[in-house]
């Protein structure tokens, strides 16, 4: 593929973004209570920040939207914040979400977004849906940092589509392990299709 047309800022899920093989490893609870950057994540503490950067990747996402107009938020704020619009649900220590109808109206109500819930996706569909939208929040398996892999299910993860087209789709991974299956990853459509749960959430800036 061409150079990126545009920088989209990258940033992990995990305030220190190597730390993916070791959440694998460990866990995201265990690991991330190793991670010496966590403040920056706007949780209030080390407790807050483990229990909820595994489940922020769609947070992360939308951090990356919001950096390219010159706004960052910290992931664990907008995870608290999309909370009170229904966005994840909390319960006894459990976390369930990202709810994608629940978030369209948080980023509207709260950063003036437009976004649109979109399902029975074809990975095919994608170029002309970034033609449309600046930007389209894909769910996918969490293994497609590994794409020589078959994953053992699609979706369940969130990756932020940069840029798509029929020769091959460029994408920001929360959770990647190393520079290339973070920033500007890249896949042929195909192989983005075998990840893909066929659903995701477009977005304009």
């Amino acid at each position: 593929m061409k150079p990126p047309t545009e920088t989209v800022p990258f940033f992990s899920q995990w305030e220190t973004p190597d730390m993916t093989l070791a959440v694998l490893a460990d866990g995201a609870e265990a690991a991330l209570r190793r991670d010496p950057l966590w403040q920056g994540s706007g949780a209030g503490t080390l407790d807050e920040y483990a229990a909820w950067a595994g489940n922020v990747c769609g947070m992360a996402c939308l951090k990356m939207i919001l950096a390219t107009r010159g706004q960052i938020v910290p992931t664990i704020e907008l995870a608290r914040r999309c909370t009170g619009y229904g966005g994840y649900v909390v319960d006894e220590g459990s976390i369930r979400g990202l709810i994608y109808a629940p978030f369209v109206t948080f980023v509207k109500q709260e950063f003036g977004l437009e976004a649109e819930v979109m399902t029975n996706v074809a990975a095919t569909d994608i170029p002309a849906i970034l033609a449309r939208s600046r930007f389209f929040i894909a769910s996918v398996s969490s293994s497609i940092r590994w794409p020589e892999r078959e994953p053992p299910s699609k979706g369940g993860h969130l990756v932020l589509v940069t840029e798509a087209s029929h020769q091959g789709f460029r994408f920001h991974n929360p959770s990647g392990h190393t520079s290339a299956t973070q920033a500007n990853a890249e896949l042929a459509p195909a192989d983005f299709d075998r990840f893909f749960a066929n659903r995701g959430i477009a977005v304009a800036i």
